[in-house]
């Protein structure tokens, strides 16, 4: 590939749309590109560098995910395992036949106190609890709708932050250790993600952005937009540099056995909401378009955050965009992608 034209044409779409945030672009261990770009504190005019560690929202369920793989490695739950069997709920309403599949692919059907679906915008949200009451998963329960199931258990996919929350509860219920404690110790430790972590959004440290709403009277900080401290469906700060530390361990079985990764990464249920060949397997994304290689990825967006992290295994490329705005990402993912299916072809 012409390392110099992604380099000018890329430089030239951070100018244009005033790309706040971390771009890394690796094929083969080889970095194409790699620029960080704003500011992570705009006040002091701190900028952004490749190591600053940012929000990325709900890329966070792949923790979880790889969380719970954990426990299944440990032969402490299986995929089968009933909810009801790890963890005791107060909601009458939703089935009894929930599994620990179900909720790692989205198909469980239980009603979200966060339905993406019924959301109009991220940047003015709100629960019925403060956010600085939410600390860990078992906060968001009293949040949780008292509603009929959307569906019963694996009929259909519908994108579930409560059931990621839910996930959390039987982490911590297996481990009794909090959830964040458990990943930053069998994950971020285990694999040297050294920069990553929850953290409370009012005691950052330093190298980490901030995350900024755009207004019509100007910019604000997120901080009361989120949780104060990150959980099992959102919220884990990290660096591009540790996301490609993610890929290469989670790939190379460090971090799940094989037959666990490959269960993992195969479409499990059809996103339909989300577009054609667009697909859920378990804790990821997969698009699988034709005449196109599929792409295995992570995703999260909320106010003042935006993320995107991508693999292709056949051409070993990997693209991760990171931005502490609430759009900021969209834009360079759309020309990234133009370039190198321009690169490609050639």
């Amino acid at each position: 590939m012409d390392q110099a034209e992604i380099e000018q044409t890329l430089n030239t779409s951070i100018e244009e749309q005033a790309f706040s945030g971390a771009i890394s672009i690796r094929q083969k261990d080889h970095v194409l590109y790699a620029r960080a770009a704003g500011y992570a504190d705009r006040s002091n005019k701190i900028e952004n560098l490749l190591e600053t560690r940012f929000g990325i929202a709900s890329g966070t369920k792949f923790f979880t995910a790889l969380a719970i793989g954990k426990l299944l490695e440990a032969q402490k739950l299986s995929f089968s395992t009933l909810l009801k069997d790890c963890i005791a709920l107060d909601f009458p309403r939703y089935s009894q036949e929930i599994t620990i599949q179900h909720l790692l692919t989205h198909t469980s059907g239980i009603p979200d106190y966060y339905d993406e679906d019924k959301i109009a915008g991220f940047d003015n949200f709100t629960l019925s609890i403060p956010w600085y009451a939410l600390r860990g998963p078992r906060d968001y329960l009293a949040a949780f709708p008292d509603e009929a199931m959307k569906f019963a258990p694996g009929e259909h996919f519908s994108y579930s932050n409560g059931g990621y929350i839910l996930l959390g509860v039987v982490i911590e219920e297996l481990t009794g250790m909090k959830y964040q404690d458990f990943v930053e110790q069998a994950i971020f430790k285990e694999i040297g993600m050294k920069h990553s972590g929850f953290f409370a959004l009012n005691k950052l440290p330093e190298k980490t952005a901030m995350g900024y709403v755009e207004e019509a009277e100007g910019w604000r900080t997120n901080i009361f937009n989120l949780p104060i401290v990150g959980a099992s469906d959102g919220g884990a700060f990290t660096t591009v540099h540790d996301i490609t530390a993610l890929w290469k361990a989670f790939w190379g079985y460090q971090i799940l056995p094989k037959e666990l990764v490959e269960i993992y990464a195969q479409p499990y249920v059809e996103a339909e909401t989300e577009g054609e060949h667009t697909y859920y397997g378990h804790g990821m994304w997969i698009r699988e378009e034709e005449g196109r290689n599929r792409e295995e990825y992570i995703t999260g967006c909320d106010a003042g955050v935006s993320f995107m992290s991508s693999v292709n295994r056949v051409n070993e490329m990997q693209v991760t965009v990171i931005s502490n705005t609430t759009d900021g990402a969209w834009p360079m993912l759309k020309d990234i992608n133009t370039i190198l299916k321009r690169e490609s072809m050639r």
